[in-house]
Formats: C-alpha cells, structure tokens, sequence
C-alpha cells in the first residue's frame, strides 16, 4: 500500500485505549494507567470508547467527565461514533454499503475494537481492556525457568499467602517491540516458531480441560532479522485468558463457592521472559498492542468473543512476526454487565467452532486482511459433538448438588443447571442444530462482507485523520 508509506514521515505518535461498554467503572481504570504512565515518564493519548447504550451515557457520563488525567483523555461515544459512521458512508456514497460500515462497527467485541484501529491510524496502539489494571500477580519466591520455557504460572485461592503485586513499565515494553525489527529488539528476547502452552489447544486456544497450573514453551525456529514487529502483548495474571467452561470447572470443583460468577481462584504467574515468534496463537487482545502505522486488518465484527482470531491467522505472513513482551497486568473481572455463565459457555463453543472452520479454509493473507472460503455449512456432527460436550457437564452440574455442603451452594447449582439447558435450547439436537447453523450463516455472512470493505475504509480514514482528525471528545 505505497499511498500510506509516502505519507508517514515523522516517528508515529503512541495511543492507549479502553474498549468499554461498562462506562460506570472505567473511570477506575483510567485513573489506575493514568497514574502508571505518569510514573514512568510516559503521556500517551488515552481514548475510551464506549460502546454504552444512549441512557447510559446520559447516566455515567457526568462522572467520566469530571475524572483529571496527566495524559491527554478523550472519548469516542454513540454521538462521536454516529459522526463517524455519516462521514464515512458520505465518502462511500453507496446506499447498499451502508449496512456493511454499521456492521464493522456494530456495538460488539470487534465492533468496538475497529473504531480503535481507525482512530489510531499512523501510530503505535496499546489497548487493555477495562477490567484490566497496570500491575500483575507474581509468586513471592519464583524459580528458574526452564530453557525452553517462557512462563508459567498457577492458581490461588483468594486471599491466600505466597503472591504480590509487581508492577511493570508497560508502555516501555510496547515501545522497545513494536514497528521493530528483529533485529532491533532487545537481547534478551528469545526467538522462535511459536508457543505451546500445555493447558490449551494450539490452533484453536481453546483449553484442554480444567488446569490447576500451565506452562508456556517455545518451540525452536528461524525468524528473518527484518521482520517487523506488527503485533506485541504482555502476559497476565488473574484469569490467563481461560474459557468460560474453565470458571464453570472452578466452580463444580469449590465446595465453598456459591455462584459461578465468584473468582475465588486467581491465576498468578510464577515467572515469564519476553519472546519474538512468527506466529502467536496466544493472542491475547486485552493486554495486546500494534503497530497501525500502515493500517491492520479488522476485527471479525462478532459477540462471539473471537474478534481476536483473525490475528491469529494474519501474522503468519512472511516478514512480520509477534511479541510476549517485558511485562505482565492483571485481569480483575468484572461482572458488571457481563452475560451468565451459560450463555458464555454457548458463545464460546460456536466460537471455537468457527476459529476450526476458518483456519482450514483460508486462502489468502494480506497486508489488510484474511480470506477464507468457508460459507457456514454445518454437519449433524457439528452439532452432535457440542452437545455431548455439554450435556456432560450438565450432568456434573447435577450431581454435584447431592454432594452439596449447604442448601444455597445446591440451589445455586440446580439453577447453573437449568440455565445451561435454556441456553442450548433444550439439549434437543435438532432444534440446538438449527439455531447453530442460523448464528453460524449470520456470522459468517458478516465477517466474509466486512472484509472485503475494510481497506476502502482504511484509506478513507488515514487521509481525514491527518487532514482533520476523527469525531472525539477531549475530556482531560
């Protein structure tokens, strides 16, 4: 894409931003990074955006208004974003294109995160999501890592001895990686192919089963000293990025918890080290930043929490690769506003199901995209296999309740039980495969139309951006 690289000539500008659809809490948030880049040196931009229904912001607002940062703070809400969307789709002047802009941008996991793309356009974009927070849990008394480790870490009990919060320069760690070669990034980097980590599935990421500790281990391999560095993350303590299937795990596997919404255990990292790889299916979006200086594929626009998968499959290009970085945050868990349990259970199981279908279809990898040939076709098996899945761990539900230590852990139980039903319909294999293959069409159908739009959109963006910025609010 040469018309963007003749226009950069300066060192790109830096950006922090928090996707949210929470408004009430983020402010916590903007205050805990505000503080920590301020004490070490650094004064990105920070953009909140703010995926919030019109009622909120008129609610919360107010109090995201009155918050004082050392950083430049701006917002992107429903209003900025409308704007966005007019000019837009102004430029375009194609009626029939109009639902696919709303649809990249549709309030949804990757709807939200290709507004920050756009915004972010000709710099370097470090986001954390807003239940994160600039500090990390490490064991008091970590030992050695193996050679061909790169970390480990394991569960606690809330509140239990043996961990303490460390906290690390984050934006240096970005800054030391991103838009780098190889070659230019620090020594003490590890190098290589990729990572295992022997609590997941590679290709998918999806866990192997519940794991009480994991580890993460390079596999060895050549990488190109010029190969540049588009994509960077830190490592994270709290939850390690598991499934909802693994909270459900914790809580069949803690007598004394009474809803599985609780985080009774917190994952705690025992040691890490920072690592260059040509591929990264560990891709971890809320702690993750890029270098946007030429633009990057979006988000798949879904509420499937997949909107990250597409990364996945995009830094396997020649010439660009992946960073773990120097540094670790800490997921804190909000429950506020976040669907049940089941319903992320069901979301997670399609998800995974398309991340297997997409991989094994895709045919083409560019500097702003991914194609792929898969249409959405669904077997019986597909379906058969999902449910098998589930109905076990229904069964587990259930049983559990006899063996219950107080009325309300069984009451609790019995209605995790019944939600899981509700939410795979039934458990009826002929009503659950007919509504998997229609998210699935819908899903599909979405993300293969988005795609092939994308690049319109990035140029139409860069050049309004340097001639007169994007709709957003300076707050602070």
């Amino acid at each position: 894409m040469a018309w963007r690289r003749k226009v950069v000539m300066q060192e790109p500008d830096s950006y922090f931003v928090i996707p949210t659809h929470r408004l009430r809490d983020v402010g916590q948030t903007i205050r805990e990074y505000d503080e920590h880049f301020w004490r070490n040196g650094h004064s990105p931009q920070i953009i909140v955006f703010d995926d919030s229904t019109p009622s909120n912001v008129d609610k919360y607002f107010p109090q995201l208004k009155d918050i004082k940062t050392k950083s430049d703070l701006f917002y992107v809400g429903p209003q900025q974003k409308q704007e966005f969307l007019s000019y837009v789709n102004s430029r375009l002047r194609n009626k029939q294109l109009e639902p696919l802009v709303k649809n990249l941008f549709r309030p949804s996991y990757g709807g939200n995160r290709n507004y920050t793309l756009m915004y972010t356009l000709g710099g370097l974009m470090v986001s954390s999501d807003d239940d994160m927070r600039p500090y990390s849990l490490m064991e008091d008394s970590p030992e050695s890592l193996e050679s061909d480790e790169i970390s480990r870490g394991r569960l606690h009990r809330v509140g239990q001895n043996g961990y303490a919060r460390k906290s690390f320069d984050i934006m240096s760690a970005f800054l030391d990686v991103l838009g780098k070669k190889s070659s230019e990034v620090p020594e003490n980097y590890e190098r290589g192919e990729l990572l295992i980590d022997t609590a997941m599935e590679l290709e998918t990421n999806a866990t192997k089963g519940f794991a009480e500790e994991n580890t993460m281990r390079l596999q060895r391999g050549a990488m190109r000293d010029d190969a540049i560095v588009k994509m960077a993350q830190t490592f994270r303590s709290g939850t390690n990025d598991i499934d909802a299937i693994d909270f459900v795990d914790m809580f069949l596997g803690n007598d004394q918890q009474l809803s599985p919404d609780d985080l009774n255990d917190l994952y705690v990292l025992e040691n890490f080290r920072p690592v260059l790889t040509n591929k990264n299916w560990r891709m971890d979006c809320g702690v993750a930043g890029y270098d946007n200086t030429f633009g990057l594929p979006p988000f798949f626009p879904t509420r499937l929490r997949f909107e990250d998968y597409i990364y996945r499959i995009w830094i396997q290009q020649e010439g660009i690769v992946a960073a773990h970085v120097d540094a670790a945050q800490h997921h804190t868990k909000s429950n506020y506003m976040r669907n049940p349990p089941a319903s992320e259970v069901l979301n997670e199981e399609i998800a995974n199901l398309l991340k297997r279908k997409i991989r094994e279809s895709v045919t083409c990898i560019d500097e702003l995209s991914v194609s792929f040939d898969y249409k959405g076709d669904l077997t019986a098996q597909d379906a058969e296999e999902i449910l098998a899945k589930i109905t076990a761990l229904h069964s587990r539900a259930l049983a559990a309740t006899e063996t219950a230590p107080t009325a309300e852990r069984a009451e609790s139980l019995r209605l995790f039980a019944a939600n899981l039903r509700k939410a795979f319909y039934g458990f009826e294999p002929d009503f659950f495969q007919h509504n998997l293959v229609r998210i699935v069409d819908d899903a599909v159908a979405s993300i293969r139309s988005s795609l092939e739009l994308w690049p319109t959109l990035v140029e139409i963006c860069y050049f309004q951006k340097i001639r007169q910025g994007l709709p957003m609010l300076q707050l602070s």
